[in-house]
């Protein structure tokens, strides 16, 4: 197969790097090398520099030579640049993605994206013709079905640090303070990040165990990423770690709950029930007898406490499964 002609490579590079100049804010050409090589661009950075060089001098680039090392951004009154140009359906789509993705994303894959942001939100902004894009996110809500919290304040700098050994596979070296305020000094291997309301949870395995924790970022109080590379446990799979009840506050035990529910409390589990193999046997006095199979936790307990005097009969059949270890 032939090799592309420097001058295809020249010009694909520079598409990629016009791709990745913000607008309102300013990027170096370490940062512009660092996006590329995350997407599988391996250019040295003396390359990018001459690049970025040429594109403000034929751009409506702002090079910012105060100090260094330089400062790259489209000028605010520069014409949207689309390398494609995205559709009012596609801006729509990052818009949501952006802000449903950006506790659950790397910080630099989302740098990465940022110029396509960027773009989304001046497609639909004041001045776009996408009606109907522009009035979807006011058309769609996603509601807490408990009591709403604002989230904790995590410590700055401890998510990106996080997050970014978490996606390199690198052990992290942390000062954490539980629930009981003791504070500890620990190296864990971070195998998940998780989003339960309005909190983040580190699913991680400390040094020397093969049991799992839950560590909530806002009780880190600092986070080093490790220049060590660990290899990530085959049998750890962080959807089963769900499913077996982990965050609601359990051990991973299965039980057979059969509780009786007086029939308004109980007709939503008619429509969403709690297990596959739910049965619901109708008794006199307007009552429903429910029978499912679920993990036994203290979320599941104070559930069955929200209905009052409505649930009666309560009776759990326990089914041990492997349990892992839950820090507070």
């Amino acid at each position: 197969m032939a090799k592309r002609s420097d001058t295809l490579e020249t010009v694909l590079l520079a598409v990629e790097l016009l791709r990745r100049i913000p607008r309102g804010r300013k990027v170096t050409a370490g940062e512009l090398h660092s996006q590329l090589k995350d997407a599988g661009i391996d250019r040295d950075l003396r390359t990018i520099q001459r690049q970025l060089e040429m594109l403000s001098e034929h751009f409506e680039i702002e090079r910012d030579e105060r100090s260094k090392p330089y400062g790259y951004r489209w000028l605010e009154q520069a014409k949207a640049l689309a390398v494609p140009n995205l559709t009012p359906q596609e801006s729509l789509l990052l818009q949501l993605a952006e802000e449903h993705l950006k506790n659950l994303l790397p910080p630099h894959l989302m740098k990465s994206m940022a110029g396509f942001f960027t773009q989304a939100r001046r497609n639909l902004g004041p001045e776009s013709t996408a009606r109907l894009e522009k009035q979807w996110p006011g058309k769609i809500r996603v509601v807490a079905t408990s009591q709403p919290l604002l989230p904790p304040k995590i410590v700055s700098g401890v998510f990106d640090v996080v997050s970014e050994a978490l996606y390199s596979n690198r052990w992290l070296h942390l000062d954490y303070r539980n629930s009981g305020g003791k504070r500890n000094r620990v190296e864990v291997m971070p195998l998940g990040l998780v989003q339960q309301g309005p909190r983040l949870y580190l699913v991680c395995r400390y040094r020397g165990y093969d049991n799992e924790r839950n560590l909530a970022l806002h009780r880190i109080l600092s986070a080093e990423m490790s220049t060590l590379i660990f290899d990530r446990p085959k049998e750890f799979d962080l959807k089963k770690y769900d499913d077996d009840g982990r965050f609601g506050f359990g051990e991973g035990e299965k039980v057979r709950l059969t509780f009786r529910i007086e029939r308004n409390a109980g007709l939503h589990l008619l429509e969403s029930p709690l297990s596959s193999d739910q049965q619901v046997v109708e008794l006199e006095g307007e009552k429903l007898e429910i029978t499912a199979m679920v993990v036994d936790s203290a979320m599941l307990e104070w559930w069955l406490r929200g209905f009052g005097d409505a649930v009666s009969h309560v009776r759990r059949g326990r089914q041990s499964l492997a349990k892992s270890t839950l820090t507070p």
